[in-house]
């Protein structure tokens, strides 16, 4: 019955969904919905590197760059062209995915070492632009990102912004699960076993790394766009190297493939450092140690381990 329910395709959506029903009633604060808002938000970004790398095994180092964009989209919007922020984010989310497909076209023909660098160099680009065009982005200073409202009302407070990242969340991981459930994702995750033998069964491997590296972007641009509008300032750093790192990071130690790996990886990035601002000078000293320790003790990463687990004990 366990194993049943382990291997649902809704479980792991119904049990985001408890969770962020569950979350308010026991938050003490608005602070700590703000903290839930923003795991909800880099779970957004970490649903796309699920499906680029745990589903098709493709790796980038720059994803953040697409982050940055949707972030820059919605103040760029209003100042110049006097769009509506939520049209700015719909328009950054289409400039994210043209870009990708662009972009992704001649750098997916490389492999393992080598398409690490070619992404981690879009994303270097995207920083230094955003850096340096002062007169056009703010520069390191950034751009102050003007209120949302969505049907009349304004979307200002962590309750608010809250329930907007959430349901934006779990729409983002319904998607991401009904791709890895489809005949897409079961071609995504052939790529990810061999390209060659892959390409032996028919796939259109190109076609197929390009389109789960275009989805990537837009799930990344969404992110971005959410979370500066959240913030009411974005700066520079959204696009930065530490922030692609973060969110590889994210995915790795919740679980390759997992789409609630991608929460529990998101929430532990982002809620550990808050928890850890008592140890001052040693946070991030501390940080990396518990990184390396999950990762020598559970090497799949936290979801796979513990479903594992326990469907050996229901067994």
């Amino acid at each position: 019955m366990i194993d049943r329910i382990l291997n649902s395709r809704l479980a792991p959506l119904l049990v985001l969904a408890f969770l962020v029903a569950v979350i308010p009633l026991v938050a003490p604060s608005n602070f700590y919905l703000r903290v839930a808002a923003l795991v909800w938000v880099f779970s957004i970004a970490a649903f796309g590197l699920t499906i680029l790398m745990g589903y098709a095994g493709q790796v980038s180092l720059g994803h953040a760059g697409f982050l940055g964009i949707g972030a820059y989209s919605v103040a760029l919007g209003p100042e110049y062209l006097g769009l509506d922020p939520l049209v700015s984010l719909c328009l950054g989310v289409f400039v994210s995915a043209a870009i990708a497909w662009v972009v992704g076209r001649p750098i997916l023909k490389l492999r393992g070492y080598y398409l690490a660098i070619a992404t981690l160099g879009f994303g270097m680009i995207v920083s230094l632009v955003l850096n340096g065009e002062s007169a056009i982005t703010g520069g390191p200073d950034g751009m102050q990102v003007p209120r949302a409202t969505l049907f009349g009302l304004k979307l200002s407070g962590s309750a608010t912004w809250y329930w907007v990242t959430a349901g934006v969340m779990l729409v983002g991981a319904a998607l991401a699960l009904n791709i890895g459930n489809s005949p897409t994702g079961r071609a995504l995750r052939a790529l990810h076993d061999s390209e060659v033998a892959a390409a032996g069964t028919g796939i259109d491997v190109a076609a197929r790394k390009l389109n789960a590296f275009v989805l990537a972007a837009i799930y990344a641009a969404v992110a971005g766009g959410l979370l500066a509008l959240m913030n009411g300032l974005i700066t520079p750093d959204a696009a930065g190297f530490m922030n692609s790192i973060e969110l590889v990071a994210m995915v790795i130690i919740g679980g390759l493939g997992s789409v609630v790996g991608a929460v529990v990886g998101a929430a532990f990035l982002v809620v550990l450092p808050q928890a850890l601002t008592s140890l001052h000078d040693y946070e991030q000293a501390v940080l990396g140690l518990l990184i390396m320790v999950f990762m020598i003790f559970l090497p799949a990463g936290i979801v796979p381990t513990l479903r594992r687990k326990m469907t050996e004990r229901a067994a």
